[in-house]
């Protein structure tokens, strides 16, 4: 699945990516993304349980299923999920590559005061453009 127009995204769910980066440092934070093929329209944070928090991130597994249980029930939909890079860009690692599944996910990066979207593809992770919500 390959989706080239610009990703829309609320301002606030940026300053709330923003602050849950700022907020969990120098840990990775993490949580979901929920919305549409192109419109993230809310994120949850998420513990991080990695034991090496500061270098890996792995989200609660509760929140998971909690998360794709409300959406299989008519809830919001789960489109991907987040996380920081306390000390480095917003792209993805050598370990966000091993951990990808090529399912077509919005990943958002936070890093170096910066947030970028991938989209996790079967050939590794794609860089989306963005856009704030006009309202």
């Amino acid at each position: 699945m390959t989706i080239t127009s610009a990703l829309q995204v609320a301002d606030d769910i940026i300053e709330s990516l923003f602050d849950e980066a700022r907020r969990a440092a120098p840990a990775e934070a993490c949580g979901i993304l929920y919305g549409t093929a192109n419109r993230i329209t809310a994120m949850e944070p998420a513990a991080n349980v990695h034991p090496a928090r500061r270098t890996h991130f792995e989200i609660d597994p509760q929140a998971l299923i909690g998360a794709h249980r409300t959406a299989r029930t008519g809830g919001p939909q789960v489109i991907g999920y987040y996380h920081s890079h306390p000390s480095g860009p917003p792209e993805p690692s050598a370990t966000d590559r091993a951990m990808a599944h090529g399912d077509g996910k919005i990943w958002a990066i936070i890093g170096a005061d910066r947030v970028q979207f991938w989209r996790d593809q079967p050939d590794g992770f794609t860089s989306l453009s963005y856009a704030g919500d006009q309202r």
